[in-house]
């Protein structure tokens, strides 16, 4: 019983579920929706599926089919999308490891050792996207799979699978791009699975039969896209460029595959060797980190003790010329669009269809080494990093959400409800996995949660991505507009909200009067287009509604008081402001950013206080004299402007001034 329990362990699928849930699977529970997933599931649940079907009439009208699908039974909470894009995530991993059984059936080791590879690939960093990449890895597994079938009816043929193969084929030409051109691949697999034919011609003529009916399946793909659906969104500028310059336009070319290559095959691997932030990550993720290292070390190299059997030699070089053909077949889309590969986020999800490519040249390229002790270590050492690489971006992505949470539960407490048509222009940095458009969405769905239609009432912008790296294009009274395909927003440069989010410190909203001289907001832009910034536009009636997304409150720290503090000294509560800080100070908190003390010093002024607001002056300028002045001065004559005048209120104003060095 239990040499049949250790022998299930050690089973492929098993080992390859195992390593899928160290490196991606443990901290599922803690994440969130990223990137465009947040935005089109907001789309989907929100707006409805006519609007979802809308969005992707325009490039991949298949998504807009499966997404509604699933949308019908499966709740809007981040945990089962992650649930499924793992699921798919080793079921292509398990098809890979089809195709390589395929072509080495004598070789199980080396086929499992390419499959983990191929699961961990170090140069994708995206799984953690659940939304969007749970469907790329269901075209992944498609397209893998017809491979499989292929290569399985060469030598036992089967209609039902062959029917199946040609099913999943088409499945992937329809369904994406990403693996529309590796789809040529098929010959190259077929000479080498056909390798006891002698005679080429004879080998050409049957594979040539075999890939025969996935090649006219092809050819409708093509002519699809060509004819009938041939409104793509990227243009195919590799071609305008041949035509104005063929040779400049070749040497680029060539520059730019050898540069991919590069990028997908060393680069990539590379990456697994990153080690962690030893302060940022903390010693609970620093420590599972290195249990997944140590574990999955020590199991593997148990589970690869026996060596594979067949020509090494021969393996290998058949790994590296498949290899090398599938990385520039998966490259074609990309350089034909002039669309980077490259191992930043986002841009890394062109690394999707290389991954195929760059672990066959790995794997051959390690077991030309001729001591397989060595190889099977080094082997083993690689795939036991790239999990733990991949367990720590998961914890990034882990993080991002949590900083997300916050953004919009700390707007939620201090703008209960916004004017209609507004934009915010939100300060960039302080969230990684995020675009601004997708950011709206929870912003939509927060403060107008009723909304189905195709317009909607609000934007958050980000403004290097909006309005130039100097923020040239933004000027006043200039109409703005974001087309979402599904719905539409249109405003106007005049009625923008600028938000500052810098965690630790909490959300601040931009006061044109006194954050232009604001140091501590690190993102210039944002700082010298204080004042576009219109604090009038948050309305005191309503009340943000938080989706169930977001969880429960979090518990009431610094930061709520501050904003609950904020909003009420906007509308000149002065008694609540005090009512706030007496609670926040009591707490024993305190802020991260000395302007935080602001709305509590106008608030002891205004009701008399004159020690409390001298002495919370006083904390915020010796943090830094420099910085603090420009912004102190300003607000000390905003306080004494609205003060009635009072000799006594003279006197400690005088004596306040000259303090703090006030011209």
């Amino acid at each position: 019983m239990k040499q049949r329990f250790l022998a299930l362990l050690k089973s492929p699928p098993i080992i390859l579920a195992l390593a899928a849930i160290l490196a991606y699977g443990l901290l599922i529970p803690q994440l969130g929706f990223y990137w465009d997933g947040l935005a089109i599931s907001w789309m989907g649940y929100q707006l409805g599926p006519d609007a979802l079907t809308q969005y992707f009439s325009t490039n991949r009208p298949a998504w807009g089919v499966l997404y509604n699908f699933l949308i019908s039974f499966i709740p809007h909470t981040p945990l089962p999308w992650h649930i499924i894009a793992l699921f798919w995530r080793w079921l292509s991993s398990l098809a890979f490891f089809a195709v390589l059984r395929q072509l080495f059936p004598k070789a199980e080791k080396l086929a499992l050792g390419a499959s983990l590879l191929f699961l961990l690939y170090p140069g994708f960093n995206q799984q953690s996207v659940s939304f969007v990449y749970g469907y790329h890895f269901t075209v992944y597994t498609l397209f893998l799979f017809s491979l499989y079938t292929m290569l399985r009816t060469l030598r036992r043929p089967s209609l039902v699978l062959t029917i199946l193969g040609m099913l999943a084929s088409a499945l992937n030409l329809v369904m994406g791009e990403y693996f529309f051109v590796l789809d040529l691949i098929r010959p190259v697999l077929l000479w080498f699975a056909l390798a006891e034919i002698p005679a080429p011609k004879q080998r050409i003529k049957r594979g040539f039969s075999a890939w025969f009916p996935y090649l006219i399946i092809f050819a409708a793909g093509v002519l699809g896209r060509s004819l009938v659906f041939n409104n793509q969104v990227y243009g195919y500028s590799l071609l305008d460029n041949l035509k104005a310059a063929p040779l400049p336009a070749l040497w680029e070319l060539t520059k730019t595959i050898l540069l991919s290559m590069w990028t997908t095959l060393v680069s990539a691997w590379g990456q697994a060797f990153v080690l962690p932030d030893f302060v940022l990550q903390g010693k609970v993720t620093i420590g599972i980190y290195l249990f997944i290292l140590i574990s999955l070390f020590l199991f593997l190299l148990s589970s690869f003790k026996e060596n594979n059997t067949g020509d090494n030699k021969h393996q290998s070089l058949t790994l590296i010329i498949i290899g090398l053909a599938a990385m520039l077949l998966a490259g074609v889309p990309f350089w034909l669009t002039d669309l980077p590969v490259t191992l930043g986020f986002p841009a890394n999800r062109a690394m999707l269809p290389f991954i195929f490519g760059s672990t066959l040249v790995l794997v051959g390229i390690l077991n030309l080494i001729p001591r397989q002790t060595l190889t099977t270590i080094l082997l083993t050492l690689l795939i036991a990093f790239s999990a733990g690489r991949q367990f720590l971006w998961v914890d990034e992505f882990r993080r991002d959400w949590r900083v997300q949470k916050n953004l919009f539960w700390q707007l939620s407490w201090r703008v209960p409800a916004l004017e209609e048509d507004s934009a915010i222009l939100l300060n960039e940095g302080a969230l990684k996995f995020y675009a601004d458009n997708s950011l709206a969405a929870p912003l939509n769905w927060i403060y107008a949660p009723e909304t189905t239609t195709a317009k909607i009432p609000y934007m958050l912008f980000y403004p290097r991505s909006r309005f130039g790296a100097d923020g040239a294009g933004l000027t006043k009274n200039t109409p703005l507009s974001h087309d979402f395909i599904a719905s539409e927003w249109n405003g106007n440069s005049n009625q923008m909200l600028l938000v500052n989010f810098d965690p630790p410190g909490c959300l601040h909203i931009v006061d044109p009067a006194l954050d232009k001289n604001n140091k501590f907001i690190a993102d210039l832009l944002i700082r010298d287009n204080a004042s576009f910034s219109r604090p009038e536009l948050v309305l005191p009636e309503g009340e943000a509604v938080m989706p169930a997304l977001y969880g429960e409150e979090p518990n009431h720290g610094w930061c709520y008081y501050y904003e609950k503090a904020g909003l009420a000294r906007q509308f000149g509560e002065w008694d609540e402001v005090v009512r706030l800080g007496a609670q926040a100070f009591n707490a024993g908190d305190h802020p991260n950013d000395p302007t935080e003390y602001f709305p509590f010093i106008e608030g002891y002024a205004h009701t008399g206080d004159w020690a409390q607001a001298e002495q919370l002056s006083m904390s915020a300028y010796r943090v830094s004299k420099e910085y603090m002045r420009p912004m102190l001065c300003p607000l000390w004559e905003g306080i004494e402007a609205t003060l009635p005048e009072n000799p006594k209120n003279a006197s400690f104003l005088m004596d306040l001034r000259a303090t703090l060095k006030c011209d």
